[in-house]
């Protein structure tokens, strides 16, 4: 082999090696996405996923909507929502919770089991199936918001709150999308139905 020969080949050796050590570097680490809310359906179906391992019967009795200082508000959505689900087989309701973080020391990133306790029922708890709820946060409160339009020329800037649960006001299982904390300390509330979307009442 020439002179020139060999130096063409230890060049291409060289270009080589270069190519196939940039190639087995990681690629750059991306950024951390921040946290994201997410809809009040997507969490009770993350949540009842857990909750159906520990009972194949696991029914909705409640959902609450939290507000967390750590996440942006985004008013069809929440930064953590608290769900109860009951089991008629085990006669017992168990907490959960969806966290678009981690908050110590109790607040856990994802859907996370809590305490188990006892449930019999009474008049007042009317537990119904997942498959019940059919409208999302976001479709609630669009709908809710054509009944809000003077509150909220009058009162702008309310932090929305949702409650999602059966009870003998009405047949099936409502969201109740809420303009302040909470309905406790809130002035105006509009209910929809979960299963079909439309308006049922405003409550002041």
């Amino acid at each position: 082999m020439t002179k020139a020969a060999l130096a063409v080949a230890a060049a291409v050796c060289v270009l080589s090696g270069c190519s196939n050590q940039s190639s087995s570097q990681p690629a750059a680490t991306k950024e951390t996405a921040s946290p994201q809310p997410v809809t009040g359906q997507s969490a009770l179906f993350k949540m009842y996923q857990l909750a159906r391992t520990w009972a194949l019967d696991a029914q909705v009795l409640k959902l609450d909507s939290v507000h967390l200082t750590e996440v942006p508000e985004v008013s069809d959505k929440a930064a953590e929502w608290e769900a109860t689900f009951v089991s008629p087989s085990l006669g017992s309701a168990k907490s959960y919770t969806w966290s678009a973080v981690d908050i110590e020391p109790n607040l856990h990133k994802g859907a996370f089991a809590g305490q188990e306790e006892p449930f019999s029922g009474s008049h007042a708890d009317s537990p119904f199936l997942i498959a019940a709820v059919k409208v999302d946060t976001d479709a609630a409160l669009a709908t809710a918001k054509t009944k809000a339009v003077d509150y909220e020329r009058k009162n702008p800037g309310k932090p929305i709150t949702y409650v999602l649960e059966k009870t003998d006001r009405f047949p099936g299982p409502t969201w109740r999308v809420i303009w302040g904390e909470s309905a406790g300390t809130s002035s105006f509330s509009v209910y929809i139905d979960a299963t079909t979307g439309a308006y049922l009442e405003t409550m002041h």
